[in-house]
Protein backbone atom coordinates (compact mmCIF):
# COMPACT_ATOMS: atom_id res chain seq x y z
CA UNK A 1 0.00 0.00 0.00
CA UNK A 2 1.19 3.29 -1.19
CA UNK A 3 2.51 6.09 2.07
CA UNK A 4 3.30 9.43 2.14
CA UNK A 5 4.69 11.16 5.10
CA UNK A 6 3.17 14.08 6.35
CA UNK A 7 5.26 15.25 9.34
CA UNK A 8 8.78 15.32 10.38
CA UNK A 9 8.41 13.18 13.01
CA UNK A 10 10.74 10.26 11.53
CA UNK A 11 13.56 12.79 9.89
CA UNK A 12 16.07 12.04 8.88
CA UNK A 13 15.49 8.23 8.03
CA UNK A 14 12.00 9.82 6.25
CA UNK A 15 11.24 13.69 5.19
CA UNK A 16 8.25 15.41 4.33
CA UNK A 17 7.29 14.19 1.14
CA UNK A 18 8.54 11.02 0.86
CA UNK A 19 5.93 8.30 -0.53
CA UNK A 20 6.88 4.79 0.43
CA UNK A 21 5.15 1.09 -0.22
CA UNK A 22 4.13 -0.39 3.06
CA UNK A 23 4.33 -4.65 3.08
CA UNK A 24 1.32 -5.15 4.76
CA UNK A 25 1.11 -8.65 4.92
CA UNK A 26 4.92 -9.25 5.88
CA UNK A 27 3.31 -9.55 10.22
CA UNK A 28 0.21 -11.67 9.24
CA UNK A 29 -3.50 -9.97 9.05
CA UNK A 30 -5.82 -7.82 10.83
CA UNK A 31 -8.32 -5.84 10.65
CA UNK A 32 -6.09 -3.21 8.97
CA UNK A 33 -4.66 -5.69 6.58
CA UNK A 34 -7.78 -5.05 4.25
CA UNK A 35 -9.26 -1.37 3.73
CA UNK A 36 -12.61 -0.82 5.60
CA UNK A 37 -12.75 -4.70 6.63
CA UNK A 38 -14.89 -5.06 10.20
CA UNK A 39 -14.04 -4.97 13.39
CA UNK A 40 -14.38 -9.26 14.03
CA UNK A 41 -10.49 -9.78 14.54
CA UNK A 42 -9.33 -9.49 18.38
CA UNK A 43 -5.58 -9.87 17.17
CA UNK A 44 -3.56 -10.71 14.66
CA UNK A 45 -2.95 -13.84 12.63
CA UNK A 46 1.37 -13.36 12.99
CA UNK A 47 3.48 -14.99 9.46
CA UNK A 48 6.53 -13.20 11.02
CA UNK A 49 6.90 -11.11 14.50
CA UNK A 50 7.82 -7.23 13.48
CA UNK A 51 11.81 -6.45 14.97
CA UNK A 52 12.53 -4.25 17.21
CA UNK A 53 14.30 -1.41 14.88
CA UNK A 54 11.86 -1.81 11.85
CA UNK A 55 9.88 1.04 10.79
CA UNK A 56 6.21 0.48 10.88
CA UNK A 57 2.81 2.17 9.98
CA UNK A 58 0.16 1.71 12.53
CA UNK A 59 -3.56 2.91 13.43
CA UNK A 60 -3.62 5.71 16.51
CA UNK A 61 -6.99 5.12 17.78
CA UNK A 62 -6.35 8.34 20.06
CA UNK A 63 -6.00 10.09 17.20
CA UNK A 64 -9.02 10.28 15.20
CA UNK A 65 -7.93 6.19 13.90
CA UNK A 66 -5.10 8.24 11.78
CA UNK A 67 -2.33 6.09 10.20
CA UNK A 68 1.18 6.59 12.46
CA UNK A 69 4.91 5.80 10.90
CA UNK A 70 7.31 5.18 13.69
CA UNK A 71 10.22 3.06 14.87
CA UNK A 72 9.44 0.35 16.58
CA UNK A 73 11.85 0.12 19.84
CA UNK A 74 10.04 -2.41 22.39
CA UNK A 75 8.57 -5.75 21.95
CA UNK A 76 5.92 -6.85 24.68
CA UNK A 77 7.76 -7.82 27.75
CA UNK A 78 10.49 -4.69 27.52
CA UNK A 79 10.91 -1.88 29.53
CA UNK A 80 11.75 1.14 28.09
CA UNK A 81 13.24 4.10 29.50
CA UNK A 82 14.68 8.07 28.30
CA UNK A 83 17.43 9.13 30.77
CA UNK A 84 19.05 11.98 29.50
CA UNK A 85 18.46 11.83 25.90
CA UNK A 86 19.35 8.20 25.62
CA UNK A 87 16.86 5.17 25.22
CA UNK A 88 16.82 2.41 27.64
CA UNK A 89 15.54 -0.94 26.70
CA UNK A 90 15.54 -3.66 29.75
CA UNK A 91 18.00 -1.29 31.82
CA UNK A 92 20.52 -0.87 29.36
CA UNK A 93 21.40 2.12 27.16
CA UNK A 94 21.43 2.29 23.52
CA UNK A 95 24.80 2.72 22.21
CA UNK A 96 24.77 6.34 20.88
CA UNK A 97 27.37 8.12 18.34
CA UNK A 98 27.36 11.52 16.88
CA UNK A 99 27.84 11.66 13.11
CA UNK A 100 27.48 15.29 11.99
CA UNK A 101 25.44 18.09 11.70
CA UNK A 102 22.25 17.56 9.55
CA UNK A 103 20.60 20.62 7.54
CA UNK A 104 17.12 20.41 6.73
CA UNK A 105 13.89 22.60 6.55
CA UNK A 106 10.85 22.03 8.55
CA UNK A 107 7.43 22.04 7.69
CA UNK A 108 6.95 25.87 8.77
CA UNK A 109 9.90 26.45 6.26
CA UNK A 110 12.74 26.98 8.52
CA UNK A 111 16.23 26.56 8.23
CA UNK A 112 17.34 23.96 10.86
CA UNK A 113 20.89 22.32 11.69
CA UNK A 114 20.64 19.72 14.26
CA UNK A 115 22.89 17.13 15.76
CA UNK A 116 22.61 13.20 13.96
CA UNK A 117 23.39 10.41 16.33
CA UNK A 118 23.75 7.06 15.10
CA UNK A 119 21.80 5.03 17.41
CA UNK A 120 22.44 1.26 17.98
CA UNK A 121 20.15 -1.16 18.57
CA UNK A 122 20.06 -4.10 21.25
CA UNK A 123 19.83 -6.73 18.00
CA UNK A 124 22.09 -4.28 16.07
CA UNK A 125 20.48 -2.47 13.94
CA UNK A 126 21.35 0.50 13.34
CA UNK A 127 19.55 4.14 12.35
CA UNK A 128 20.50 7.82 12.17
CA UNK A 129 18.84 10.17 14.96
CA UNK A 130 18.03 13.86 15.54
CA UNK A 131 18.11 15.89 18.76
CA UNK A 132 16.77 19.46 18.49
CA UNK A 133 17.74 19.70 22.02
CA UNK A 134 20.89 18.84 24.43
CA UNK A 135 20.39 15.79 26.24
CA UNK A 136 18.48 15.70 28.34
CA UNK A 137 16.91 18.94 28.32
CA UNK A 138 14.13 17.59 25.60
CA UNK A 139 10.58 17.41 26.89
CA UNK A 140 10.57 13.47 26.71
CA UNK A 141 14.40 12.70 27.15
CA UNK A 142 13.14 11.68 31.04
CA UNK A 143 10.65 9.88 31.26
CA UNK A 144 8.88 6.49 33.84
CA UNK A 145 9.97 3.49 32.72
CA UNK A 146 7.39 1.58 30.51
CA UNK A 147 7.05 -1.93 30.85
CA UNK A 148 5.11 -3.32 27.07
CA UNK A 149 2.14 -5.07 27.99
CA UNK A 150 1.97 -8.32 26.24
CA UNK A 151 0.09 -8.09 22.64
CA UNK A 152 1.32 -4.59 22.16
CA UNK A 153 4.02 -3.16 21.12
CA UNK A 154 6.38 0.93 21.86
CA UNK A 155 6.93 3.15 18.92
CA UNK A 156 9.29 6.25 18.93
CA UNK A 157 9.71 8.99 15.73
CA UNK A 158 13.77 8.81 14.58
CA UNK A 159 13.37 13.24 15.29
CA UNK A 160 13.52 12.60 18.83
CA UNK A 161 12.03 16.33 19.97
CA UNK A 162 9.36 16.78 17.71
CA UNK A 163 7.70 13.24 17.56
CA UNK A 164 4.61 12.19 19.43
CA UNK A 165 5.11 8.86 19.97
CA UNK A 166 4.37 5.83 22.34
CA UNK A 167 6.57 8.24 25.08
CA UNK A 168 3.33 10.01 25.44
CA UNK A 169 0.47 8.05 26.79
CA UNK A 170 -2.57 10.49 26.26
CA UNK A 171 -1.53 10.78 22.40
CA UNK A 172 -0.63 7.27 21.60
CA UNK A 173 1.09 4.98 24.40
CA UNK A 174 1.56 1.24 23.57
CA UNK A 175 -0.09 0.16 20.65
CA UNK A 176 -2.04 -3.16 20.18
CA UNK A 177 -0.57 -5.84 17.66
CA UNK A 178 -4.28 -5.78 15.85
CA UNK A 179 -3.68 -1.96 14.85
CA UNK A 180 -0.25 -2.83 13.28
CA UNK A 181 -0.84 -1.97 9.73
CA UNK A 182 2.67 -3.03 7.82
CA UNK A 183 6.38 -2.28 7.60
CA UNK A 184 7.52 0.85 5.63
CA UNK A 185 9.69 -0.87 2.60
CA UNK A 186 10.77 1.03 0.30
CA UNK A 187 10.92 4.56 -0.88
CA UNK A 188 9.12 5.03 -4.49
CA UNK A 189 9.46 8.86 -5.11
CA UNK A 190 10.25 12.22 -2.98
CA UNK A 191 9.64 15.58 -3.52
CA UNK A 192 10.16 18.94 -1.76
CA UNK A 193 6.96 20.23 -3.29
CA UNK A 194 3.43 21.15 -1.32
CA UNK A 195 1.94 17.88 -1.52
CA UNK A 196 -1.18 19.88 -3.01
CA UNK A 197 1.21 21.07 -5.34
CA UNK A 198 1.47 18.12 -7.79
CA UNK A 199 2.48 20.89 -10.64
CA UNK A 200 5.70 21.46 -8.74
CA UNK A 201 6.72 17.87 -7.99
CA UNK A 202 8.75 17.18 -10.78
CA UNK A 203 10.59 20.18 -10.17
CA UNK A 204 12.13 19.55 -6.94
CA UNK A 205 11.98 15.87 -7.04
CA UNK A 206 15.01 14.44 -4.77
CA UNK A 207 16.52 12.16 -6.62
CA UNK A 208 18.92 10.43 -4.87
CA UNK A 209 16.33 9.00 -2.50
CA UNK A 210 14.75 7.43 -4.59
CA UNK A 211 13.98 3.31 -5.14
CA UNK A 212 15.91 3.38 -1.23
CA UNK A 213 15.31 0.93 0.65
CA UNK A 214 14.11 1.73 4.08
CA UNK A 215 16.26 0.98 7.45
Amino acid sequence: QPFSIPSGSMYPTLMVGDFLFVNKFVYGYCNHTFPFAPNIMNNRIWSSEPKVGDVVVFNNPKDEGKDYIKRLVGKPGDRIQMKQGILHINGTPVKLEKIDDYHMVDERGNFLVLPRYMETLPNGVKHPILKAHPMGEGRLDNTEEFTVPSGHYFFMGDNRDNSSDSRVPSMVGFIHEKLIIGRAEILFFSTSAKWYQPWNWPFALRYSRLLNFIR
